[in-house]
């Protein structure tokens, strides 16, 4: 990485573990209530979520503004990133290919989705208990679905690889016997973590959203 400062990189590195970590594991649990229990559990998860003390504050300053800095700036960092992986293809060198196109894609992913739902619910078009029929109308619509798989498997990855690199960069996995180690923590972190969201996405088709959505689009058509 050419003209990166070292002050600049590890700001970088910080606050896209932290929200990016709050932002993912909050999502993943969330969102696999409706694989557990459908439409109620997955109410009841958000409803629990936006009732936490000062919830607006912490989703501005604790995740949406340090991940629009983290994903800028990465996107100047892939932009500057020499991607060698047709002359060394080794694991480690095709896993920080893979974190600069998968990072693209989560920054392009993540403000698509919070659009699609977020936003929807500030400027009062749906509200937060009417997020799972929007989710119902995401995942039955097939070119949705599709992007939405690739985001989700693209944000985990990065997420997971991310943090992989953020212990050896910080200084907390040392030597090789660490970092082998962490790479199959992160690993199987990526698995479960995809699963969540892959089950989650495929329980937002089923019947209970679907009623639901009826329901809504109906409502809509009245008023």
């Amino acid at each position: 990485m050419k003209g990166n400062s070292y002050l600049s990189r590890k700001l970088h590195s910080l606050l896209g573990v932290i929200p990016l970590s709050l932002f993912i594991m909050t999502h993943a649990l969330t969102n696999f209530a409706a694989a557990e229990g459908g439409s109620e559990r997955f109410k009841a998860a958000v409803s629990f979520i936006n009732s936490l003390p000062l919830v607006n504050f912490l989703e501005i300053f604790g995740i949406f503004l340090p991940l629009l800095f983290h994903g800028v700036y990465g996107l100047y960092i892939a932009y500057q990133s020499n991607l060698n992986t047709g002359q060394f293809s080794y694991g480690r060198n095709w896993a920080f290919a893979l974190q600069r196109i998968s990072g693209v894609i989560t920054f392009i992913f993540v403000f698509w989705h919070v659009y699609q739902t977020r936003f929807q619910v500030a400027i009062g078009e749906v509200t937060h208990e009417q997020l799972g029929m929007t989710m119902h109308n995401i995942a039955t619509n097939p070119l949705f679905f599709t992007l939405y798989v690739i985001g989700v498997l693209a944000s985990t990855f990065h997420f997971a690889n991310g943090m992989w690199a953020f212990l050896v960069s910080w200084g907390i996995t040392v030597g090789p016997r660490a970092q082998r180690i962490s790479s199959y923590i992160w690993m199987a972190v990526f698995v479960i973590v995809s699963a969540m969201f892959l089950l989650s996405l495929n329980a937002f088709r089923g019947d209970e959203f679907k009623e639901a959505a009826a329901a809504l689009d109906v409502f809509r058509a009245i008023g």
